[in-house]
């Protein structure tokens, strides 16, 4: 459930402070104080967005090969342009951090579609087979086409959900943002999508 993962990182940052203070982003600052999970004498100041992603783990990866091309630093590589899929066709860009994970979200890719020209996001998320409806409904309400800008694949193999997602489709992409302003859409939406399948569990 992500309210004991939220519980357990304002536990965890608490147990490293000496003082009665937890930092969180916006998002989880928003749900820690919604669901009440912030102790009874502890403030809770907000960190910037745009550290998220400053310990994040970047490839640049063939598509074709699924090879790796280089591993790229966040703090230089996420300040190009979301446009560097489009210039870069024959490669995907794969990031992993601890916000993903918090989430329960596992691989995510951004790339270029092949066929379509369009910028898809691929991704994992590990929710429970029975969520089908609720994640259905949520994509089909929340994204700009409904049904056309997305698949979803439940995956037995990997007990998880395989996501496919046209990255035009979630409201306040354009390809003026930078990778990492993609990246910080993108992690807001599936948090929102997390939330709104365990509040309906």
């Amino acid at each position: 459930m992500l309210k004991d993962r939220v519980k357990e990182y304002i536990e965890e940052e608490l147990k490293g402070s000496s003082s009665q203070e937890v930092v969180l982003y916006n998002k989880e600052k928003e749900f820690a104080v919604k669901h009440e999970l912030v102790p009874q004498g502890v403030t809770v100041a907000e960190k910037s967005s745009h550290a998220r992603f400053t310990d994040a783990y970047i490839e640049r990866v063939d598509k074709e090969s699924e090879n790796l091309i280089s591993e790229e630093s966040p703090a230089a590589f996420l300040n190009e342009s979301i446009q560097y899929v489009n210039q870069h066709q024959a490669e995907f860009i794969y990031i992993e951090c601890d916000s993903f994970d918090l989430i329960r979200v596992e691989g995510v890719s951004v790339e270029l579609d092949d066929v379509f020209r369009t910028y898809k996001v691929l991704l994992g998320l590990r929710q429970p087979k029975k969520a089908a409806s609720t994640l259905k409904t949520f994509l089909t309400n929340e994204l700009k086409e409904g049904q056309a800008s997305f698949q979803l694949l439940f995956n037995d193999k990997d007990g998880m959900w395989d996501v496919n997602i046209d990255l035009a489709a979630i409201e306040g992409f354009n390809e003026e943002l930078s990778l990492r302003e993609t990246f910080e859409l993108i992690y807001d939406f599936l948090f929102q999508l997390v939330q709104s399948v365990e509040e309906n569990s």
